[in-house]
């Protein structure tokens, strides 16, 4: 798990309403079940974590995250049956201790997805169930053109995890039928966005898929890097108000048998 923390809590949640709608629809697809023991598998600030164990009227809640400045402000959430801890969800396991496994928006960080599911499958109680989210839009000029720019600021810069990570729809399906979960859904969903201006999706991907570039580039260069997307992301796009953004997302449930 790397040192370097780039995430900022405030930036990333510069589109809460937008980010929120995929973490309920996620929820949704979830048997109810009695007291349930959850993990979130990629808490961020433990806002929604707390939220999903109201739902859920939960026995037990925990709340994991690699970024100490995503999960810096959760102590005050912590409560008797909710609690947050520091780790890296890509090797995290548990075998057989949870009813619920949830991961939202956050797998796409991790590589070798099969070997990551069936770990994180390897948690469950029998009978328990796995809902994952993740982004599927490595094809929008959102994430091509931080790529181009990317190559122009560093001789080596970080690989998209989303180009680099994310399987095919079918792909998934297959690896929750090989790990046992009998009854299954997955599914791609275009979420539609209607932001203020097209210069929205810069403040946007600055929360998530651009915060790669900032321990390789450094404070100056970072500005200097976020200026040249700017701009170039713009000439693809076009300079428009308002604009419409449409992001893919998988959502993926299964139940063990």
């Amino acid at each position: 798990m790397t040192t370097f923390d780039g995430w900022d809590p405030e930036q990333y949640n510069r589109f809460a309403g937008e980010r929120e709608q995929p973490f309920w629809d996620l929820v949704g697809l979830l048997e109810t079940i009695g007291a349930p023991d959850v993990v979130d598998l990629g808490c961020g600030d433990g806002r929604l974590t707390a939220a999903l164990a109201d739902r859920l009227a939960a026995g037990s809640m925990l709340g994991i995250d690699s970024s100490p400045s995503m999960i810096g402000g959760s102590s005050s959430l912590a409560s008797g049956r909710l609690r947050f801890e520091i780790a890296d969800i890509g090797d995290w396991e548990a075998p057989g201790s949870f009813d619920i496994v949830f991961a939202n928006a956050s797998m796409q960080w991790v590589p070798d997805h099969a070997s990551v599911l069936a770990r994180w499958a390897g948690a469950l109680k029998p009978g328990g169930q796995l809902a994952v989210q993740v982004p599927s839009n490595a094809d929008h000029p959102a994430h091509t053109v931080a790529t181009e720019v990317g190559r122009e600021f560093l001789p080596e810069p970080p690989p998209d995890p989303v180009a680099e990570n994310v399987l095919e729809p079918e792909r998934y399906a297959e690896i929750l039928d090989s790990l046992g979960f009998g009854d299954q859904h997955v599914r791609l969903q275009v979420y539609p966005h209607h932001l203020g201006s097209t210069a929205d999706v810069v403040e946007w991907v600055k929360g998530t898929t651009l915060t790669r570039f900032k321990e390789p580039l450094g404070p100056d260069r970072w500005q200097q890097f976020v200026d040249a997307y700017r701009e170039r992301l713009l000439s693809v796009l076009g300079d428009r108000s308002p604009f419409f953004y449409p992001f893919k997302r998988l959502l993926l449930w299964g139940k063990a048998d």
